[in-house]
């Protein structure tokens, strides 16, 4: 694995388990009271695991915006204030990454909470060769409602760029 002592960990989140909109609006689709439930259980690992992190950027999209509050009201008054940005609904894996490219060097620890396909993709395209082998072919295989990657980032924010950041775990709420 690579390692340094500027090294950083990136977690990328799937929302948890939503419904359909009454109104149609893909973007106003709420979770499902089992994804309450997810969200709660992967902030709940995110403390326990010590990776508590320093900024949080999600989708502002309601199924998102619901999975991070439930994420935060885990992580307890520590947790960062969450800041949306609208670039990571409809996203593919290139424009996620060059949002979480804009990231402050100062941020030791992120998450990214987001969508389909593209938290796959964007997990796909990090992965370098250290990484964590089941844990990548997990991944690969499935990204369930609240999936989450975690990332050590060996360099910085602004290169990251493809297959520089080792996995190392991948969780979904039934293994946790």
């Amino acid at each position: 694995m690579h390692s340094s002592a500027h090294s950083k960990t990136l977690l990328v989140m799937r929302h948890a388990q939503a419904g359909w909109s009454a109104s149609g609006d893909d973007h106003d689709r709420e979770l499902t009271a089992a994804g309450h439930e997810q969200a709660q259980r992967m902030g709940q690992w995110i403390l326990e695991q010590g990776l508590r992190p320093d900024q949080i950027v999600c989708s502002d999209a309601q199924r998102t915006r619901q999975t991070c509050v439930w994420v935060c009201e885990r992580l307890g008054e520590e947790a960062p204030t969450a800041s949306l940005d609208s670039r990571l609904y409809g996203a593919d894996a290139a424009r996620a990454l060059s949002v979480i490219n804009e990231t402050e060097e100062r941020v030791g620890a992120m998450l990214v909470i987001g969508h389909m396909p593209w938290v796959q993709e964007l997990g796909l395209r990090l992965l370098s060769v250290e990484s964590e082998q089941s844990a990548s072919l997990e991944m690969a295989e499935q990204m369930p409602p609240a999936g989450l990657q975690v990332f050590r980032v060996p360099g910085v924010w602004a290169e990251l760029d493809g297959r520089d950041a080792d996995l190392l775990r991948f969780v979904t709420p039934e293994t946790v």
